[in-house]
This record gives C-alpha cells, sequence and structure tokens, in this order.
C-alpha cells in the first residue's frame, strides 16, 4: 500500500510540532528531570505511538498495524541498549543533570535524520537487490552473538574517531560553559565538553542503528512504517532514559534478551524464501523475550549491583 504524501507531510509535521513544544514550551528552561516527570513522558509518548497504531490499523488495516507495532518493540528493546551507553558518557563528562535533557533532545533530532536515510537506503537496496536480506540477516546474527559475550568496557572519548578528528579542526575548552555547545573566548569560537558529549550520542545511535534498522527490515520493507515505528521509539528515548537511568544497571540479563531477538529477527530474515515467519508470532516471540529477560534480571539480580 503506497502512502500518500500529504500522510507523511502530516507525520512530519507532527514530529516538529511536538519536537518544538518539548525544547520551546515544557522543557525551555534547563532543568533537572525528575522520575515523576520522566514516567509523565513515557506513557504520552507510548499512548502516542499506540493511538498511532490504532490509526493505522483503521486506515491501513490488521496486517501493518502489527508490523508497525512489531517494529514499535523492536526499536524500543534495541534502544534500552543505548541507555548504557548514555549513563556511562554523562557520568564520564559529569555532565550536569539539568544540561543531559538538552544533549539528548539535539542527539535525537539529528538520530532522526540519520534514521530517515538508513532506512530510505536498506529499503531500495532490498527492493533492488533482494539477496542484500541475507547479508542483514547474517550481520543481525553475528551482531546478536557478538553481543553475548561483549563485556561492558569503559569509554574513552579521546579513541573515538569522530571526537579525534573533530579536536584537529575545531578547539575544545576544558571546562563547560553553561550548558552551552560553543563559546567565545578573545574573539575565538570553542566547542565545549557538552558538545564533544553530543557528537558521541550522535556516534553510538549511529552505530545502533547497523543494527536495529536491518532488524525492522526484517519485518516489513514498507518505508512509512519503518519510519513511524522509528520515530516514535526515538522520540520516548529520552523520557526512558530519565524514567530508567537509576535502574538499568539491575537489567543485567536484559542484553543477553537483545542478542537473541537479533539472532532471532538474523534467522527470520535468512528464511525468508524458505519459511516466512507470521508477523504476529514475532510479535509474541520477541515479546516474550524481552519480558523474561527483565523477569529473570528481577528474580535473580548480580550479587555486586545489590551490594552497590
Amino acid at each position: 500500500m503506497v502512502v500518500d504524501g500529504y500522510v507523511w507531510a502530516c507525520f512530519i509535521g507532527f514530529v516538529l510540532v511536538m519536537l518544538a513544544l518539548d525544547l520551546g514550551v515544557f522543557h525551555r528552561k534547563s532543568h533537572e528531570i525528575k522520575i515523576r516527570e520522566a514516567l509523565i513522558w513515557s506513557a504520552v509518548w507510548i499512548a502516542l505511538a499506540l493511538a498511532f497504531n490504532y490509526g493505522i490499523y483503521v486506515f491501513m488495516g490488521k496486517e501493518k498495524a502489527v508490523e508497525f507495532l512489531t517494529g514499535y518493540v523492536i526499536e524500543k528493546s534495541l534502544s534500552i541498549d543505548n541507555l548504557f551507553v548514555f549513563i556511562m558518557l554523562f557520568t564520564y563528562f559529569n555532565v550536569d543533570t539539568k544540561y543531559q535533557h538538552k544533549v539528548l533532545f539535539w542527539g535525537i533530532l539529528g538520530a532522526l535524520v540519520m534514521r530517515a536515510i538508513f532506512i530510505f537506503a536498506g529499503v531500495a537496496l532490498i527492493n533492488k537487490f533482494h539477496w542484500i536480506i541475507y547479508v542483514f540477516g547474517a550481520l543481525l546474527i553475528f551482531t546478536g552473538i557478538k553481543m553475548l559475550f561483549h563485556k561492558d568496557e569503559q569509554i574513552d572519548p579521546d579513541k573515538n574517531p569522530l571526537v579525534r578528528l573533530f579536536k584537529k579542526f575545531f578547539p575544545v575548552t576544558e571546562k563547560d560553559h553553561d550548558g552551552k555547545f560553543f563559546v567565545k573566548i578573545n574573539g575565538r569560537t570553542f566547542a565545549t565538553p557538552l558538545f564533544v558529549v553530543l557528537l558521541m550520542v550522535e556516534f553510538t545511535d549511529l552505530i545502533f542503528a547497523v543494527d536495529s534498522i536491518p532488524a525492522i527490515l526484517a519485518i516489513t520493507n514498507d518505508t512509512f512504517i519503518i519510519f513511524t515505528s522509528n520515530v516514535f521509539a526515538i522520540l520516548g528515548l529520552r523520557a526512558l532514559y530519565f524514567a530508567l537511568a537509576g535502574i538499568t544497571k539491575y537489567f543485567y540479563y536484559l542484553k543477553y534478551g537483545l542478542s537473541a531477538i537479533l539472532v532471532f529477527v538474523g534467522i527470520k530474515m535468512t528464511i525468508v524464501d524458505i519459511y516466512k515467519i507470521p508477523i504476529a508470532y514475532s510479535l509474541i516471540t520477541i515479546a516474550s523475550i524481552l519480558v523474561v529477560s527483565v523477569l529473570v534480571s528481577v528474580a535473580f539480580p548480580k550479587k555486586d549491583v545489590l551490594n552497590n
């Protein structure tokens, strides 16, 4: 089903209005996001996603609605892994809590642009070269297995290629300047450490997009469904961060669940020409893996986490 241009325009307009309200009205002044506020915003974004999903069900049918919901669950669950990186970044740079929302806002705005490029390119490649779906599938399986054995590492921004390249052409101050990304000192423009954090957030999403976009391409090749499910998952990521930042360390077994999801979706892609797993079954499987990994984390927490 081809979505008309005005539907695209309306959706993008809706996103821009929500972003403008977010930054220009609700968070015009930098402040620390409390858990209650974060939970309310998380509920708002989830409610908006479900309302949009119902609209898809009404106007596009049950199959498209299930595709959107499955894609949304995949993107939402995989985005949780980003939260661990955000926590390490903000801790490393000692970012004041009242400026964290600003960094995430602009970081996610950039992520939306990058995701759009990845999505349109990915769909175009699959439509033109069907065999590339096997490449994506193999990539997801490899990433899932790698995640299973991956150990958490400390972040060192100075080793990041993007940060190193940026510092070659742009001077960076040693201290923060009241939440500004750029400052002028003696007539010369300097970037602040807060902008370096923003670069790292963008780089992180770029890396995660390599996993998440192929994952949703296993569910559908409908560009509108892929894009909208991604957008809703990303827009709710900031609120989710502030709601879960203090307790993500307790979800120790979540990475095993995410690993299983990636492997499952990768297998789904590689066997698509032999057997096409129904979307409803995929949704049930992914949701079940996610719920079980969270429940196991709660039931069997790590001893070192309990002692902290």
